[in-house]
């Protein structure tokens, strides 16, 4: 029997993850090597004091302290029950350590005699959610302009749709698209027309409010949808959009650069679907530049 214990013993303490085993009033009874590699305490410094004396001092990342008010193991205890929880402990250098916390009760004879707290770094975990967050972003965004883009447009159009279909939310669509940006790139290069793509972006984003959203359609094509409007103050916004693109300019050594844009603009209708919404406001910004070019259409 003997033997079979320190088996286990010498199984624990090999394991990459801390563990460690409490008694009903959470007094530390055992502390593996691996619970030493990540926490910076030795056996020796934990064993037998109580694990309530805050000597990990868990907390959430909001800051709330576990081990006084929420701690994992208390629950299982009082539960008999297992628990998983995100949590940073005070490591014995001061820093605090990403942790993913597993706890169990330990059962004898049908009673509750204690907990076990298992527990792993989870450095690596929260860097990956934070790649996979980044590349998430990134699949949403326009690289040049940083606006988001029309895959993140067109969802956020489906569902101001399904809004504005339940409860009557109002909003406007505004087709923009740059006037002879083609001369722009033959003129001055690509470089100062992604400069000038830039620029624009900048000046709508800047000058809609901020729950409304704008996005780089493609190319030189800018859509942007503006929340509870009526028919006068969507008119409004595109003309004020109209005037702030054209005083807007990129300076160059020798020269200015600047551009004009034409925009169709029209507010959503019961029977929208988001090709029918996104195709009138195309043809509407068409009809501006058809008849002359840095003008709104609305309709």
């Amino acid at each position: 029997m003997e033997n079979q214990s320190q088996f286990y013993k010498s199984l624990l303490d090999n394991l990459y993850d801390g563990v460690y085993f409490v008694d009903t009033e959470r007094k530390i009874t055992y502390w593996n090597k691996g619970a030493e590699t990540i926490t910076g305490y030795t056996a020796e410094q934990v064993m037998d004091k109580f694990c309530r004396d805050n000597i990990l001092n868990h907390c959430t990342e909001n800051g709330e302290e576990l081990c006084l008010h929420n701690c994992p193991l208390t629950k299982s205890i009082q539960s008999g029950t297992h628990v998983e929880a995100e949590v940073f402990l005070h490591h014995a250098d001061g820093h605090r350590v990403p942790v993913l916390v597993r706890t169990s009760p330990i059962i004898e004879d049908g009673k509750v005699i204690g907990a076990v707290e298992i527990f792993s770094n989870s450095s690596r975990l929260i860097s990956a959610r934070r790649q996979a967050q980044r590349m998430e972003s990134m699949a949403l965004q326009d690289a040049l302009t940083g606006l988001s883009n029309r895959r993140a447009g067109e969802t956020r159009l489906a569902a101001m749709l399904l809004e504005f279909q339940q409860i009557k939310q109002p909003f406007a669509l505004l087709y923009a698209d740059i006037d002879h940006f083609k001369q722009v790139n033959d003129r001055f290069g690509h470089d100062i027309g992604d400069r000038v793509l830039y620029m624009i972006a900048q000046t709508l984003k800047h000058n809609l409010r901020q729950n409304d959203l704008v996005c780089r359609w493609g190319g030189e094509e800018f859509v942007a949808m503006i929340r509870d409007v009526s028919e006068e103050s969507m008119q409004q916004v595109a003309l004020k959009l109209l005037a702030l693109t054209e005083r807007a300019r990129l300076d160059l050594k020798d020269q200015e650069v600047s551009v004009t844009i034409s925009i169709g603009a029209t507010l959503s209708r019961a029977e929208d679907t988001l090709d029918e919404i996104t195709r009138r406001a195309d043809a509407l910004m068409y009809e501006s530049k058809n008849n002359g070019r840095n003008r709104a259409t609305f309709g």
